[in-house]
């Protein structure tokens, strides 16, 4: 299975890092041994002192397919989940400068923890999803489906041009705004609606 990304799809989380919006989708990938399960710890590395959360639902892919018609892509998901992109920020930032892609700063160990998956057949609109994300009690993040530039169908065309997408792949489909650090002893609580997702720490 493979992991594939979308940065830059909530026009508030693009402002707020300063980033020009894109023309497309900006597509980048984690490997499976960045997957997180089960709510498991995460455990802070010694390679960077600046770690973001970023909270995202995310698609399960449900059968196989290249060239996706938009029209049609929705039926290529058979779930729902939440996880989170770390992003290692200060990683990001150095190869950035040098103009360097920053595959280590998005694909490390455990930077990719992903909830339990919600069938798909129990959302009446995949363009009104709401999900949030907590930090030691405090909402951090709040998210709509209804805000991103690019849905569901047209991200999941999109990617197919390129990539065959094949069952049990997962589609991060980008952050809302108010991304920020975590730090040792923080634990991390995430919904889709008001539907616990997942609940884990950082040690």
């Amino acid at each position: 299975m493979k992991i594939i990304c979308i940065g830059r799809n909530y026009a508030a989380h693009i402002a707020e890092l300063q980033n020009e919006k894109p023309d497309e989708p900006v597509i980048f990938t984690k490997p499976d041994t960045a997957l997180l399960k089960n709510n498991e710890p995460f455990y802070y590395p010694e390679y960077t002192q600046d770690i973001h959360y970023e909270v995202e639902l995310v698609l399960r892919i449900g059968k196989e397919g290249k060239y996706i018609e938009e029209q049609f892509a929705t039926k290529y998901i058979d779930a729902i989940g939440l996880g989170i992109d770390f992003t290692a920020r200060d990683l990001q930032a150095k190869a950035k400068a040098k103009g360097l892609p920053w595959a280590l700063a998005k694909g490390f160990n455990g930077s990719a923890p992903v909830s339990e998956f919600i069938p798909i057949s129990e959302f009446a609109d995949l363009k009104d999803i709401h999900f949030s994300l907590q930090m030691n009690g405090e909402t951090k993040q709040k998210g709509d489906t209804s805000l991103m530039l690019y849905d569901f169908a047209y991200v999941i065309a999109y990617i197919s041009k390129f990539m065959t997408l094949k069952t049990g792949d997962y589609i991060f489909t980008g952050t809302p705004e108010g991304v920020g650090p975590v730090k040792i002893g923080d634990r991390l609580l995430g919904f889709i609606e008001e539907r616990e997702m997942f609940d884990f720490e950082i040690k």
